[in-house]
């Protein structure tokens, strides 16, 4: 019966793990991102998504997609959450790429979640799934290493260490730099979230192409600081980027109001 007991809790563990590892912006960033979208949504919008989603917010919903990772029917999802493109690119080749890019990616995937819930006559599940799916894509490529290379996972494979702790570079930039701020995501939304009409409006005229070369170019800055293996990231990195994190968070949740409210409002 013992055996049987650990077997079950090793099990219960792993199930609760599993959605928290690989995540862009992890479980605080992806909810942030929500929030601040949430304040720019029309009226019409919020009626609409309130006929999808029922009582679940957009800052709730942005989490499903990497929850549902431990279920292994969604394994074809995987790869909509990020675009690998190798470094050292111009803005031009960096355009001329996505110009191109017909593979399973978050590019295609963001373009293709907004043309289908555009369909008012898609099924009901449907429209849960494609949402669910199109909040959290919009917030995973603004975390620049989502805009990573594929040799190198995306910064998985980049070992540094975060103050004492053996991490990687991208788990710093999922949750690490932001559970630093020692922010609820409510707290951190409201924290970050000041903006002006004219600010919003050109965030939102942006072709979801420029979000993609603006996460490209801040992921080469990224990569270009670390020098050493297990370099050390502390109170200075924290420094050096904490704007640019939430510079990231806004802008995701900006552009995704702007993306729904062209969809539904």
């Amino acid at each position: 019966m013992k055996l049987k007991l650990v077997r079950k809790l090793i099990l219960c563990s792993a199930f609760f793990y599993l959605p928290f590892t690989g995540m862009a912006w992890g479980v605080l960033g992806h909810r942030i991102v929500g929030q601040i979208a949430d304040s720019y949504l029309t009226k019409h919008t919020k009626k609409a998504i309130a006929e999808i989603l029922g009582t679940e917010s957009v800052a709730m919903a942005s989490n499903w997609p990497d929850f549902i990772k431990s279920d292994p029917a969604y394994n074809y999802l995987y790869n909509w959450h990020y675009i690998n493109i190798k470094g050292g690119l111009s803005t031009d080749s960096v355009k001329a790429y996505l110009e191109s890019d017909t593979a399973t990616d978050a590019y295609t995937k963001i373009n293709f979640l907004v043309e289908q819930l555009k369909n008012k006559s898609l099924d009901h599940d449907k429209k849960v799934l494609y949402l669910r799916l199109l909040i959290h894509i919009v917030g995973d490529v603004h975390q620049p290493l989502h805009v990573g290379h594929a040799d190198d996972q995306g910064g998985n494979k980049v070992k540094v260490t975060w103050f004492k702790d053996p991490s990687n570079l991208h788990t710093v930039w999922d949750t690490q730099l932001i559970n630093f701020q020692q922010l609820s995501y409510s707290e951190y939304a409201t924290a970050i979230n000041f903006t002006t009409k004219e600010s919003r409006k050109a965030m939102q005229e942006q072709p979801v192409s420029t979000w993609i070369v603006e996460s490209y170019q801040l992921a080469d800055k990224i990569y270009g600081d670390i020098k050493e293996v297990d370099q050390k990231l502390d109170y200075v990195y924290n420094f050096k980027y904490v704007d640019t994190l939430n510079s990231q968070l806004l802008k995701g949740g900006v552009r995704l109001a702007g993306l729904l409210n062209a969809i539904f409002g």
